[in-house]
């Protein structure tokens, strides 16, 4: 995490590991496994990816961003529920969540520093590293 000192991200690493004490009762066959990943003999909520994007561009293309939020996830083969992208003013910032039946991707811009952030997290069958 940058600008996040070592002992604190470890720290914070941690308690993300170790904060859903539930997550040890769920079972292979529990029929609520669809809204969770199973990997690795480990069950868990799903992945959630943090992507930061330096010397982007058409970081201020309202089409441009819906297209390809779109495109992502149709990769990853996931679900849209809903997709809201709002443009602050021309040539400004684009912010928007795409609302998955998997959960969500979430972008926000800064054109003027060439800088984007996506939040992305997904369960169930959906691989939500096929949007990178």
């Amino acid at each position: 995490m940058q600008g996040v000192s070592p002992e604190l991200s470890t720290t914070l690493t941690a308690v993300a590991a170790h904060s859903w004490p539930q997550h040890d009762q769920i079972e292979d066959s529990d029929q609520s496994l669809d809204h969770f990943v199973a990997r690795d003999g480990e069950i868990f909520a799903g992945t959630h990816l943090i992507i930061d994007l330096w010397e982007a561009k058409n970081l201020d293309n309202l089409e441009r961003m819906e297209a390809a939020m779109r495109t992502c996830i149709d990769e990853c083969n996931a679900t849209l529920l809903h997709i809201h992208l709002h443009h602050f003013t021309p040539n400004g910032g684009i912010s928007g969540v795409a609302v998955l039946a998997e959960s969500h991707i979430s972008v926000h811009t800064w054109p003027e520093k060439n800088y984007a952030a996506f939040d992305v997290f997904m369960c169930g069958d959906s691989n939500p590293h096929r949007a990178l």
